[in-house]
């Protein structure tokens, strides 16, 4: 954890467009009602989120629209996501939309980082994914 904090707080001000810590922040009051990054809660966990294709976090329950969305998460599709899930995948279940778009760009920012402070997903076994 504290490996994960020295990162962010290297990361800086500015990660794809955004502020990390203030995504940080942002993540934890807007998504962290439904959301964390090491567990599945309400929605899937975003631990290993970039990169990874929508609907394919191992056991957790995804609305039939992601499962057979072909959407793979980088800083685009987020961002399209976040603003209206609905206009992305019609069908999903997410009933947040997250309208300003330096907050959006910050939330990614944020979730970018911690993509970089972790194991490629690629190279996650089954056995492995909660920590990916």
């Amino acid at each position: 954890m504290a490996a994960a904090a020295l990162l962010l707080a290297a990361a800086g001000a500015a990660h794809a467009g955004g502020d990390v810590q203030r995504g940080q922040r942002l993540y934890e009051a807007r998504c962290g009602g439904c959301h964390s990054v090491e567990a599945d809660r309400i929605g899937p966990r975003h631990a290993g989120v970039f990169g990874r294709r929508a609907g394919a976090v191992a056991g957790y329950d995804y609305s039939p629209a992601l499962q057979r969305g072909g959407v793979v998460w980088d800083t685009r599709t987020l961002d399209r996501w976040l603003a209206d899930p609905e206009a992305v995948l019609p069908g999903q279940r997410m009933g947040y939309r997250l309208m300003d778009a330096a907050e959006r760009a910050d939330v990614i920012a944020y979730l970018a980082a911690l993509a970089a402070s972790r194991p490629s997903t690629a190279s996650c076994s089954a056995d492995s994914q909660p920590r990916c």
